[in-house]
């Protein structure tokens, strides 16, 4: 907290940023009307009515809410006009050489209507009340400068206020247009969730009838038949967890968007994983003549993962193969074996990751014939 005549140094710094960040107006010079003027008046009586003081930076000259008992004309430095406590202030501006400051007190009758403080080494002459108003008889140029004065801040206050007016207008149809994009995203939101919640329903019903009816087929037909048919009932089974995998897909979005989304980390057998993966896509490579192949070493660590999700994009990353490998090429998936860390092949570097156990790299890769092509790999 300033003290009664000086700011803290903290709330000096601080009117010191704020003046620097405010567009501020030109200042009056030495060669002013009002000093001019003043020059003029017989030394004798000016000094009779003129009391010369000096602040240094950082010191009251007055205080807002004080009785005014004098006005001063600035000879030398700047002054800065704050309203409002000196720790949070609201700058009104600030004056310079030939400029007058605590004359509307004067003129009102009325308590200081703000703070005024030194900025620079300030220079400045004193009229006292009294004084003042026979000066402004007894030379009624010096009357007319000071009204002069008034209106130029007059004006300067007024176009201060209507630019804030027309800031104040551009700022609340902003408001009001934000608020209203607020409310078609939030209605998108809603739209896209209750469809995604339509879709979900919709295809699970479908979903739970195949598991029954494959089911109830393996269950009812004949040993021989079962044989004769088992590429079809492995095609079928593939297409329906496929299903299921999508239908899960569009749930894990949702509970991402609402921030609920987690992992189950268990430990889990990786090559069996990986084993499953290659063993359902097999019917997909035969129907488009593409040969898969499992590269495993003879041991992977134990390993902490969400088994749907990875089992998910291994499945995603076998269907991208599928979709750029054309006929006769090879698709390659490859597990590596890693002390601490992951150790990847991908086209972006993979941060090093420690895991509690040990950790491997997941990989599939695709080539043709003549040249190969690059590989696609989730670390694990």
């Amino acid at each position: 907290m300033s003290t009664q005549g000086r700011l803290t140094e903290e709330e000096f710094t601080q009117l010191l940023q704020l003046r620097q960040s405010m567009d501020v107006p030109m200042i009056m010079g030495e060669d002013s009307p009002l000093l001019q003027e003043l020059a003029d008046i017989e030394r004798p009586l000016l000094q009779s009515i003129m009391q010369e003081c000096a602040f240094d930076p950082g010191e009251i000259i007055f205080h807002e809410g004080e009785p005014g008992e004098a006005m001063y004309v600035i000879r030398a430095g700047q002054v800065a006009v704050i309203k409002g406590s000196f720790e949070t202030p609201t700058w009104l501006g600030y004056r310079g050489p030939g400029e007058i400051i605590g004359e509307m007190a004067l003129l009102e009758h009325a308590p200081r209507s703000a703070s005024v403080v030194a900025l620079e080494p300030l220079r400045m002459l004193r009229i006292h009340h009294h004084d003042f108003q026979e000066l402004i008889q007894d030379h009624p140029a010096i009357g007319q400068n000071i009204m002069e004065m008034l209106s130029t801040r007059l004006r300067t206050t007024d176009n201060a206020l209507n630019n804030s007016a027309q800031t104040r207008r551009q700022l609340t149809q902003q408001v009001a247009q934000l608020y209203t994009e607020k409310g078609q995203l939030l209605e998108l939101q809603r739209v896209r969730q209750e469809t995604s919640d339509l879709i979900v329903h919709d295809l699970r019903n479908p979903l739970g009838v195949l598991y029954g009816i494959l089911d109830v087929l393996k269950m009812t037909l004949p040993e021989e038949v079962l044989r004769a048919n088992q590429e079809l009932f492995v095609i079928a089974e593939a297409a329906r967890d496929r299903m299921k995998r999508l239908i899960d897909s569009l749930l894990d979005v949702a509970r991402m968007e609402e921030g609920s989304a987690a992992l189950t980390l268990s430990p889990g057998d990786l090559a069996g994983l990986l084993a499953r993966t290659v063993k359902f896509a097999q019917v997909n490579a035969q129907r488009q003549g593409v040969t898969l192949r499992l590269e495993l070493p003879s041991t992977l660590p134990s390993m902490l993962y969400d088994e749907s999700k990875i089992e998910r994009v291994l499945t995603n990353l076998m269907d991208n193969a599928f979709k750029y490998t054309p006929k006769n090429g090879e698709i390659c998936i490859a597990a590596t074996a890693g002390a601490t860390d992951v150790q990847s092949v991908s086209p972006m570097p993979v941060p090093a990751s420690p895991k509690p156990s040990g950790s491997a790299s997941l990989s599939v890769s695709r080539k043709c014939r003549e040249t190969p092509s690059p590989v696609v790999a989730v670390s694990g």
